[in-house]
């Protein structure tokens, strides 16, 4: 089989001419082995043991244009086996990458085509496989052989910066030809065919400040010295060219952004050479008196800087630092001011960078100096006291009146104005003490009591008299002790005296404390009174510790006998003068065990203690008498308020107590007499019994001429009057019952020009009244007016 493609069929006959062959064909290449074989048509060849096998078939790279535009498909070469006779006997099968879908072969003449745009830039290259078969069996005439379809580049790519934009930075200052940065531009063409991929570049934005190397990219700086504070940042653009850069190349850009930073090429620089401040004298120290900053156009690290004060009037009086986050000096006070003493300071101030960059020393001093003059100005000040602590001591048998000391203030004004003196009373609530207004001077005024509070806190007031301006000061007043108090038991003591106890044996041991507290240290000294000195039970025994022992004198004690002795024992101390006192010491008789524990103490009884059983029947048979006596009485008073009108059938229900009875109406004769509910101009006879259920209610009417009715009365005296009636009767009627004042509740003042309402007043009436007016007030009161005409005629 051979092929053919343009110029390469004139290479093939050379090929042919070099290479004699036994019979006419062409080259073959075995795709399995890559052995020569014999063309099935060629004889014996003598030679055939001692030279390889010409190849039956020979091939090559088939070559096809990338990204061809025409309309129809591009031939791409020509297959063709010797074994084609041209009689159609031979059909042409191609198999592999793109076969059918991008390759086709025309079966007959073995013509190869693209059948679609090819791009290298996605596929390089295809592998198929050609084989040549017999058409009517479909049986290979001739080996399968595989060859290679290349696809040829065009330049179809422009470069891209796969990377950009680009950020960079350079110090400012730096030197002619200072590499940046490196860009690079990536083309897709390729780069062992042509100069399709050979990227030249340039720089397009940017110049003069900044160069390009055209081969590798390397930005670097085109001019010396650029300085950071005139301009900071250049954004520079870059091209990249292929083709070599000649005309007709594709070209891409991209951004770079060159920043100059800082290096430290500045001194710092004060904008003022003096700067004046005016502080008061009043404020504390540590305060902030002025803030000055020295400029600096470098930044960062660079405009760190330092202060210091060279020099100066008033050293120590003030110092500076640095405030890191703006760099301005602080002036920070550092002892109080006093105006009358010094109303001006002048300060020398210097301002170092604090990192100094030596490649830029010839550029001048790192450092600036500024003076400053600080002004005190006065304030009214309040008054001072010489000390701010006074202490003082006064003795505790003090008169009233006595002087104790003296406290002193003045005025640190030039003014020099009165001062006057209290004490703040909240340290003094009992008002112990006294100061003089004017001298300061401080006395007792009450007697001390040094028991009862030793020391006495007090807080005085110094007052400018006209501007009324206060200080303070502690005064501590100690008071001193005097022998005011006598000795006495240190406890009170339970002491227990076995009947078992053997002469001369330790039974207590006593102590003493004493409020007073002397210098010295207490001494106590311990004897029995002189009442019982000589008793023939007890003695005591001073231990010279402030303690003392009491022993007994003889054994044999008895409970029986006497169970408790008291023993009075007298207690000296060592003040000036000496006090004394007499303690009391009980001792109680017990009867102990073999070891000396007591195991009952006190009197012995000596009769029972419980009662006999006659005595508890007596006193049962008097409670169970009382008993009956109670229940007696209670039966009877029951009886007595049971109502006079019994019915034959009680409802268990009229014994419920109920707060919110109200009765049981008019028929209702039982619960109280309806009668007391009544009119006020009615007055109810007063002979007729009121404890009982009246047969038939009496009334009259008081004469207009005795008695005025309340309706034409005021409001106060309605109810002055009513209230006098009702007393009036109360008095002269012996019958009252005691709920008589029950009555006037049912008084409500003399009402309206309508009367009452009520059907109560019904029972206490003969005079029939007319309801008609009701009805001119409303829909309502016409229907109430019919209801009370219905009740009246019925009535």
């Amino acid at each position: 089989m051979g092929w053919c493609c343009s110029g390469i069929c004139r290479a093939l006959a050379l090929l042919a001419l070099l290479f004699p062959l036994r019979e006419r064909g062409c080259w073959g290449l075995n795709p399995s082995s890559g052995d020569l074989e014999k063309s099935p048509h060629s004889d014996p060849d003598p030679w055939e043991v001692l030279h390889r096998h010409k190849r039956s078939w020979v091939w090559n790279q088939f070559f096809v244009l990338e990204e061809y535009t025409g309309n129809e498909p591009l031939y791409v070469g020509k297959l063709h086996s010797d074994v084609d006779k041209g009689d159609g006997k031979v059909k042409y099968v191609l198999s592999g990458e793109g076969a059918t879908s991008i390759f086709t072969i025309d079966e007959n003449t073995g013509d190869i085509h693209a059948t679609k745009r090819l791009d290298r830039e996605a596929q390089a290259y295809y592998t198929l496989q050609a084989q040549a078969v017999d058409r009517l069996t479909n049986l290979p005439v001739e080996p399968r052989s595989e060859f290679v379809v290349k696809v040829q580049d065009i330049n179809d790519n422009e470069p891209k910066f796969l990377d950009g934009p680009y950020l960079a930075g350079v110090p400012e200052m730096s030197p002619l030809g200072t590499m940046v940065v490196q860009v690079a531009a990536t083309d897709a063409d390729d780069p062992t065919y042509g100069n399709s991929a050979r990227v030249v570049y340039s720089i397009i934005h940017g110049q003069p400040y900044f160069s390009v190397e055209p081969k590798t990219g390397v930005i670097r700086t085109a001019l010396p010295n650029m300085d950071r504070e005139t301009r900071d940042q250049y954004v520079l653009v870059i091209q990249a060219k292929d083709m070599v850069g000649q005309m007709g190349g594709l070209s891409g850009t991209t951004s770079v952004t060159v920043t100059l930073t800082d290096v430290n090429d500045n001194p710092p620089r004060f904008t003022h050479k003096s700067y004046q401040y005016t502080v008061l004298e009043s404020l504390p120290v540590q305060s902030v008196v002025a803030r000055i900053k020295a400029a600096d156009a470098d930044i960062g690290s660079n405009a760190e800087m330092d202060y210091r004060i060279m020099d100066g009037d008033g050293p120590g009086m003030f110092n500076i630092t640095t405030d890191e986050d703006t760099q301005d000096g602080v002036i920070i006070l550092l002892k109080p001011l006093d105006f009358e003493t010094k109303s001006s300071f002048s300060l020398r101030i210097e301002a170092t960078n604090r990192n100094i960059d030596s490649n830029f020393l010839s550029l001048g001093p790192f450092s600036d100096t500024t003076s400053v003059k600080v002004t005190v100005e006065d304030v009214n000040e309040p008054p001072v006291f010489s000390t701010a602590l006074s202490k003082m001591v006064v003795s505790e048998d003090a008169k009233v009146g006595s002087s104790i000391g003296r406290v002193s203030a003045h005025d640190p004004d030039t003014s020099n104005n009165g001062i006057r003196y209290s004490i703040d009373r909240n340290t003094d609530l009992e008002r112990f003490f006294n100061v003089d207004a004017l001298s300061g001077v401080i006395s007792t005024a009450k007697p001390l009591d040094r028991e009862a509070n030793s020391v006495h806190n007090l807080t005085i007031f110094a007052i400018e008299s006209r501007k009324q301006l206060c200080h303070i000061s502690i005064t501590l007043i100690t008071v001193l002790d005097i022998n005011d108090n006598a000795p006495v038991f240190a406890i009170d003591y339970e002491t227990l005296l076995c009947e078992n106890a053997m002469p001369g044996q330790v039974i207590q041991t006593i102590s003493a404390v004493d409020k007073d507290e002397p210098l010295s240290g207490h001494r106590f000294y311990f004897a029995l009174a002189a009442s019982v000195a000589g008793n023939l039970n007890f003695t005591l025994r001073d231990n010279k510790d402030n303690t003392a022992s009491i022993l007994t004198k003889r054994g044999g004690f008895r409970r029986r006998e006497q169970p408790v002795y008291r023993l009075p024992v007298l207690i000296v101390d060592s003040g000036s003068p000496a006090l004394s006192s007499t303690n009391t010491l009980s001792v109680r008789v017990c009867d102990c065990d073999s070891d000396g524990v007591a195991l009952s103490c006190g009197a012995v009884a000596y009769t029972a203690t419980g009662l006999s059983t006659g005595a508890l029947l007596a006193i049962l048979g008097c409670i169970i008498t009382l008993l009956v006596m109670v229940l007696l009485i209670v039966t009877m008073r029951r009886r007595k308020k049971e109502p006079l009108i019994l019915e034959e059938e009680r409802d268990i229900r009229e014994n419920i107590v109920r707060y919110d009875d109200e009765g049981g109406g008019e028929e209702d004769t039982e619960a109280f007499d309806m009668v007391t509910l009544r009119n006020l101009n009615v007055i109810r006879d007063p002979n007729v019994r009121r404890d009982v259920t009246p047969d038939t209610p009496t009334f009259f009417h008081y004469p207009s001429t005795t008695r005025p009715s309340y309706k034409s009365l005021p409001d106060n005296v309605v109810f002055r009057e009513f209230i006098w009636e009702r007393l009036k009767d109360a008095d002269v009627d012996p019958s009252a019952p005691p709920y008589d004042s029950l009555q006037t509740y049912a008084f409500e003042g003399s009402g309206s020009v309508a009367e009452s309402l009520s059907s109560l007043e019904s029972l206490s009436t003969d005079s029939d009244q007319n309801y008609d007016y009701l009805s001119n007030w409303g829909p309502r009161f016409k229907k109430l007016a019919d209801l009370y005409e219905i009740e009246r005629k019925t009535l």
